[in-house]
């Protein structure tokens, strides 16, 4: 494999190689490597998102801008903070559904058994 791709690439690659019909990556870990990264990509910014949409919905949200020389303040509107509250649910929710569909234990399949015809 060479050395130059991505550590995330190389674990797709991975995945697709077979040895002698067997897996060389079980469902286990690639479900624990998806709900790691939706945490860092998803949850994490969904928490900040939450506490900053918190304190935006409680209309204490400052912000002051300059644009050539013309200054403005105030606070952002309520709407705002309810809005990123929403979008911060989304987020969070995003790892819990994928830790949840990845990691579970699914139903062994029944396999057929031979039954004997009745004579």
């Amino acid at each position: 494999m060479q050395k130059n791709l991505h550590p995330v690439l190389q674990m797709s690659i991975l995945r697709e190689i077979h040895i002698n019909g067997e897996d060389i990556m079980n469902n286990k870990n690639t479900g624990m490597i998806a709900t790691v990264a939706t945490v860092l990509l998803c949850g994490c910014p969904g928490l900040f998102l939450c506490i900053f949409g918190a304190i935006t919905a409680t209309g204490r949200m400052p912000y002051s801008t300059e644009l050539n020389g013309v200054s403005n303040s105030g606070t952002l509107p309520v709407s705002a903070g309810v809005g990123m509250l929403c979008f911060a649910l989304i987020l969070i929710l995003i790892p819990v559904l994928v830790g949840f569909f990845t990691l579970r234990r699914k139903p062994e399949a029944v396999q057929p058994q031979d039954i004997p015809p009745a004579s």
